[in-house]
């Protein structure tokens, strides 16, 4: 029974590795459990009653009402600008009733009364003239053209959005590699296990030889 205990007893790298699979593990079961709870649930629930339609402009407007964003010009430079609110007004193919366009669901998030938030300069007339080039933009290439938008009647029925920042893609990275990082673990365990358990046979086999 002694030979037998000793001959199972892990060498010096055989534990480390062994140490390597089980920590593997419990990192993708922490990661998925994290994961699930901080951020794919809510981007699931943010997805939940949500599709695409095809959204015609109605209108393109700036508001009198202007906001602020902070600039940084520096490790230590950061100050305060403003912006002109531009709105864009479209019609989706689920509704007959004006929705407001939103970049995606951050923009939407930072600033609702708007559709478009430009990159903070330190000046506000850039800022204005990027406002300005994104209206045209809407007014003259986008104009009377269909394009594809994304709504969600449960969470923001008066909105809908030009692209969604939790598409499938990132859904799919946020699931994939906590279970590759569990799965490497598992194989590092079992084929440690394996080794030794190969290796002790071998040895049994030709010690009975010898006798």
């Amino acid at each position: 029974m002694a030979r037998s205990r000793a001959a199972y007893e892990y060498t010096e790298a055989e534990d480390k590795s062994m140490r390597l699979g089980f920590l593997l593990i419990a990192a993708g079961l922490l990661s998925l459990l994290g994961l699930g709870c901080c951020w794919l649930r809510p981007a699931l629930q943010e997805r939940g009653g949500g599709g695409s339609a095809n959204c015609t402009v109605l209108a393109v407007r700036q508001l009198g009402e202007r906001f602020a964003c902070t600039f940084s010009c520096g490790a230590a430079c950061r100050g305060t600008a403003r912006y002109p609110c531009l709105q864009v007004l479209v019609r989706t193919s689920r509704s007959s009733a004006p929705a407001l366009l939103h970049e995606d669901e951050r923009q939407l998030r930072t600033n609702p009364k708007c559709s478009y938030i430009p990159p903070c300069a330190r000046d506000d007339q850039e800022n204005s003239e990027n406002v300005t080039y994104k209206q045209k933009y809407w007014k003259e290439k986008v104009g009377s053209q269909p394009f594809t938008c994304y709504f969600n009647q449960h969470l923001r029925p008066d909105d809908v959005m030009l692209k969604r920042t939790h598409d499938e893609t990132v859904l799919l990275h946020c699931f994939l590699w906590p279970v590759v990082t569990f799965l490497v673990g598992v194989l590092i365990v079992v084929l440690t296990i394996c080794a030794k358990s190969l290796a002790v046979k071998a040895e049994a086999i030709k010690k009975k030889k010898h006798l």
